[in-house]
Protein backbone atom coordinates (compact mmCIF):
# COMPACT_ATOMS: atom_id res chain seq x y z
CA UNK A 1 0.00 0.00 0.00
CA UNK A 2 1.28 3.47 -0.90
CA UNK A 3 1.69 6.37 1.15
CA UNK A 4 -1.18 7.96 -0.62
CA UNK A 5 -3.61 5.07 -0.36
CA UNK A 6 -2.29 4.67 3.58
CA UNK A 7 -3.61 8.01 4.31
CA UNK A 8 -6.63 7.95 1.95
CA UNK A 9 -8.61 4.90 3.44
CA UNK A 10 -6.91 3.87 6.72
CA UNK A 11 -5.37 6.51 8.53
CA UNK A 12 -8.46 8.40 7.46
CA UNK A 13 -10.69 6.09 8.15
CA UNK A 14 -9.51 5.53 11.81
CA UNK A 15 -9.90 9.19 12.08
CA UNK A 16 -12.92 9.76 11.06
CA UNK A 17 -13.95 6.67 13.09
CA UNK A 18 -12.73 8.38 16.16
CA UNK A 19 -14.42 11.46 15.62
CA UNK A 20 -18.01 9.62 15.05
CA UNK A 21 -17.00 8.08 18.64
CA UNK A 22 -16.58 10.78 20.13
CA UNK A 23 -19.31 12.88 18.97
CA UNK A 24 -21.55 10.22 19.89
CA UNK A 25 -20.10 10.23 23.36
CA UNK A 26 -21.16 14.05 23.58
CA UNK A 27 -24.40 13.95 22.13
CA UNK A 28 -23.19 15.42 18.77
CA UNK A 29 -22.62 14.62 14.96
CA UNK A 30 -18.71 14.12 13.69
CA UNK A 31 -19.58 17.67 11.96
CA UNK A 32 -21.25 19.31 15.02
CA UNK A 33 -17.67 18.00 16.96
CA UNK A 34 -15.51 19.24 14.35
CA UNK A 35 -17.14 22.62 14.29
CA UNK A 36 -16.69 22.71 17.90
CA UNK A 37 -13.11 22.44 17.18
CA UNK A 38 -13.04 25.03 14.59
CA UNK A 39 -14.49 27.23 16.96
CA UNK A 40 -12.24 26.59 19.83
CA UNK A 41 -9.21 27.11 17.42
CA UNK A 42 -10.24 29.93 15.73
CA UNK A 43 -12.01 31.65 19.05
CA UNK A 44 -15.03 33.48 18.25
CA UNK A 45 -16.02 33.54 14.49
CA UNK A 46 -19.10 34.44 11.87
CA UNK A 47 -20.93 31.30 10.33
CA UNK A 48 -20.41 32.28 7.53
CA UNK A 49 -15.94 31.97 8.08
CA UNK A 50 -17.55 28.47 9.97
CA UNK A 51 -19.10 27.64 6.83
CA UNK A 52 -15.72 28.44 4.99
CA UNK A 53 -13.57 26.40 7.50
CA UNK A 54 -15.93 23.03 7.38
CA UNK A 55 -16.87 23.76 3.73
CA UNK A 56 -20.31 23.41 4.13
CA UNK A 57 -23.34 26.20 3.08
CA UNK A 58 -24.59 29.16 5.08
CA UNK A 59 -27.80 27.32 5.86
CA UNK A 60 -26.28 24.38 6.87
CA UNK A 61 -23.74 25.95 9.80
CA UNK A 62 -27.03 27.82 10.45
CA UNK A 63 -28.84 24.51 11.66
CA UNK A 64 -25.43 23.17 12.76
CA UNK A 65 -25.20 26.61 15.34
CA UNK A 66 -28.90 26.04 16.47
CA UNK A 67 -27.95 22.84 17.62
CA UNK A 68 -24.76 23.34 19.14
CA UNK A 69 -26.83 26.54 20.90
CA UNK A 70 -29.51 24.22 22.25
CA UNK A 71 -26.68 21.55 23.54
CA UNK A 72 -25.31 24.41 25.31
CA UNK A 73 -21.84 24.04 23.36
CA UNK A 74 -21.86 27.53 21.39
CA UNK A 75 -23.94 30.47 21.31
CA UNK A 76 -24.34 33.52 19.23
CA UNK A 77 -23.21 36.82 20.21
CA UNK A 78 -22.95 40.71 19.10
CA UNK A 79 -19.65 41.06 17.00
CA UNK A 80 -18.10 44.02 19.54
CA UNK A 81 -16.64 45.23 16.38
CA UNK A 82 -19.74 46.00 14.58
CA UNK A 83 -22.74 45.57 16.19
CA UNK A 84 -24.82 44.56 13.57
CA UNK A 85 -22.88 41.40 12.81
CA UNK A 86 -23.05 38.06 15.25
CA UNK A 87 -20.63 35.44 16.31
CA UNK A 88 -20.56 32.04 17.18
CA UNK A 89 -18.82 31.12 20.08
CA UNK A 90 -18.13 27.94 22.28
CA UNK A 91 -18.90 27.46 25.77
CA UNK A 92 -15.36 27.24 27.08
CA UNK A 93 -15.96 25.99 30.42
CA UNK A 94 -17.93 23.10 29.15
CA UNK A 95 -15.36 22.34 26.10
CA UNK A 96 -12.77 21.99 29.35
CA UNK A 97 -14.89 19.94 31.20
CA UNK A 98 -16.22 17.58 28.83
CA UNK A 99 -14.55 17.76 25.87
CA UNK A 100 -10.88 18.06 26.97
CA UNK A 101 -11.01 14.77 28.70
CA UNK A 102 -12.46 12.78 25.89
CA UNK A 103 -9.31 13.27 24.17
CA UNK A 104 -6.75 13.00 26.83
CA UNK A 105 -6.16 9.56 26.38
CA UNK A 106 -5.73 9.96 22.86
CA UNK A 107 -3.23 12.83 23.02
CA UNK A 108 -1.35 10.64 25.67
CA UNK A 109 -1.02 7.54 23.51
CA UNK A 110 0.41 10.10 20.86
CA UNK A 111 2.64 11.40 23.50
CA UNK A 112 4.28 7.98 24.67
CA UNK A 113 4.55 7.21 20.38
CA UNK A 114 6.48 10.29 19.98
CA UNK A 115 8.46 10.47 23.05
CA UNK A 116 11.60 8.06 21.13
CA UNK A 117 11.41 10.61 18.44
CA UNK A 118 14.37 12.99 17.77
CA UNK A 119 14.02 16.67 17.30
CA UNK A 120 14.02 16.37 13.55
CA UNK A 121 11.66 13.47 13.18
CA UNK A 122 9.47 15.43 15.31
CA UNK A 123 9.53 18.54 12.83
CA UNK A 124 9.25 15.99 10.02
CA UNK A 125 5.71 15.01 11.41
CA UNK A 126 5.09 18.05 12.37
CA UNK A 127 5.30 19.73 8.72
CA UNK A 128 4.00 16.15 6.92
CA UNK A 129 0.80 16.49 9.18
CA UNK A 130 0.54 20.03 8.56
CA UNK A 131 0.83 19.86 5.13
CA UNK A 132 -1.76 16.92 4.48
CA UNK A 133 -4.54 19.09 7.10
CA UNK A 134 -4.03 21.67 4.12
CA UNK A 135 -4.47 19.74 1.45
CA UNK A 136 -7.91 18.28 3.14
CA UNK A 137 -8.56 21.32 3.45
CA UNK A 138 -8.28 22.69 -0.38
CA UNK A 139 -9.45 18.93 -1.37
CA UNK A 140 -13.09 19.70 0.57
CA UNK A 141 -13.26 22.92 -0.73
CA UNK A 142 -12.62 21.63 -4.21
CA UNK A 143 -15.33 19.12 -3.02
CA UNK A 144 -17.82 21.61 -2.23
CA UNK A 145 -17.53 24.22 -5.05
CA UNK A 146 -18.46 21.07 -7.10
CA UNK A 147 -21.98 20.58 -5.43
Amino acid sequence: MDLGELLGRDFSAAVVMFHEAVAARLGLTAGENKALDVLARRGPISSGQLARELGLTPGAVTGLVDRLARAGYAERVPDAADRRKTLVRVDADRLAAEVAPVFASLREAVERLTDGYSPAQRATVQHFVTNVAAILREQTARLARQT
